[in-house]
């Protein structure tokens, strides 16, 4: 092969090399966009742990405007307080985790955020299995649970790996919940003991009324008896002063 021919050669062999590593890296990106979750020296039984979650964004052309997480067995909704993320962003509790949301982000941007969980459970592995939402409509769903063999389709929940407990560490008592707190007495209702004072029991009131009703009653009757007894003896008398004058 003359000189000329195997420089194309070269050439030709080293553009399609270019073209397939570009291809494998198109295609690998989207499975590389990922959330992952963090928490320095996070172990089991741990109070007041800091919890760092990050969303890779897939889309470009929309921006991510809430992330929903499916909280793992041995932490409760009441049981995780937001900390900081993108700005603008709420958290909310719902039945089975929360939701941050907020103004969806710059194209291409990711987000993070934190929360602090009142007590890590007694665990090996923690997973957060996520829903990551879009302002065009699109959602990713990281909620897949790598098997020991793999065998997963690139959507994999973020899990946090927990050392063990430290000695001497105790599982907290459940946080009450929103049902079982009491509830807070209307603002136009008056305090159940002013209630109870200006409402006396019903055989008390009874009582009470009967002998004021006989007490108010007792002396009007007492002045109609003696006015009609008064009324009955003057008349008896001028009756029989007249019969004598005749």
């Amino acid at each position: 092969m003359s000189t000329p021919a195997r420089a194309r050669t070269i050439r030709r062999s080293a553009g399609v090399a270019a073209a397939a590593i570009t291809a494998c890296l198109v295609l690998a990106s989207p499975a590389s966009a990922h959330v992952e979750v963090e928490s320095e020296g996070a172990r089991a039984l741990a109070e007041n742990a800091t919890l760092s979650f990050s969303a890779a964004t897939e889309s470009a052309s929309a921006g991510i405007n809430k992330l929903e997480v499916f909280l793992p067995k041995g932490i409760a909704p009441a049981d995780v307080t937001y900390e900081e993320g993108p700005e603008g962003w709420k958290f909310t509790a719902t039945k089975e985790g929360f939701t941050v949301s907020g103004p969806a982000m710059a194209v291409g941007e990711d987000a993070a955020y934190s929360v602090v969980v009142r007590q890590l459970p007694d665990a090996k592995s923690l997973v957060f299995k996520t829903l990551q939402s879009y302002d065009d409509g699109r959602v990713d769903r990281w909620i897949e649970v790598e098997k020991p063999t793999g065998g997963g389709h690139g959507h994999s929940a973020p899990v946090l790996e927990l050392k063990e407990a430290a000695p001497g560490a105790e599982l907290l008592t459940p946080s009450p919940s929103a049902s079982s707190a009491p509830a807070a007495p209307s603002p136009s209702s008056p305090p159940a003991s002013e209630t109870a004072a200006a409402e006396p029991t019903p055989s008390g009131s009874a009582t009470a009324t009967k002998e004021e009703a006989g007490s108010s009653l007792a002396l009007p009757i007492g002045v109609a008896v003696a006015v009609v007894a008064l009324a009955g003896g003057l008349w008896w008398f001028l009756k029989r002063r007249g019969t004598g004058t005749a």
